[in-house]
């Protein structure tokens, strides 16, 4: 396996679970430095079309608070390579469960460019923040 010097994963990170703490374990194990976008209150509103939970601040030092971690940026753009420029990663890491998916073809096209690999680690099954949204929906009716 290579190990990489600075790796990078984004996400909202809202309702923090055991999935969210795998994945950042698993990025951490292939990287000396690992920096941990999280995605703002305003760009999650505007791709899922719902607010978070928990604000942006408070999941940004949730994750920050993590030893795997060690930075954290609240991110406002989808675009990597913009990301890349601004935070100057070797890598970029996301769950599996994202393979074949059109934006990360497109994104694994746009990071070749500069050399930078997108890495997938294994989605943990049967947990996601939509799960637990829907279950607490379900159970507090």
């Amino acid at each position: 396996m290579t190990k990489y010097k600075i790796g990078y994963t984004q996400g909202t990170y809202d309702l923090f679970h055991i999935g969210h703490l795998n994945l950042l374990e698993n990025a951490k194990k292939q990287c000396d430095y690992l920096i941990v976008g999280i995605n703002s209150d305003k760009l999650v509103k505007h791709y899922k079309n719902h607010n978070p939970i928990v604000f942006e601040k408070d999941r940004a030092r949730i994750v920050e608070a993590l030893k795997c971690v060690d930075e954290v940026h609240i991110i406002d753009t989808l675009d990597k390579v913009k990301t890349l420029k601004k935070l100057k990663f070797d890598c970029i890491f996301i769950g599996n469960d994202w393979y074949g998916n059109k934006r990360w073809q497109e994104t694994e096209e746009q990071l070749k460019k500069y050399n930078v690999p997108v890495i997938y680690l294994p989605h943990t099954d049967g947990i996601s923040t939509t799960i637990i949204r829907r279950e607490v929906e379900k159970n507090g009716k």
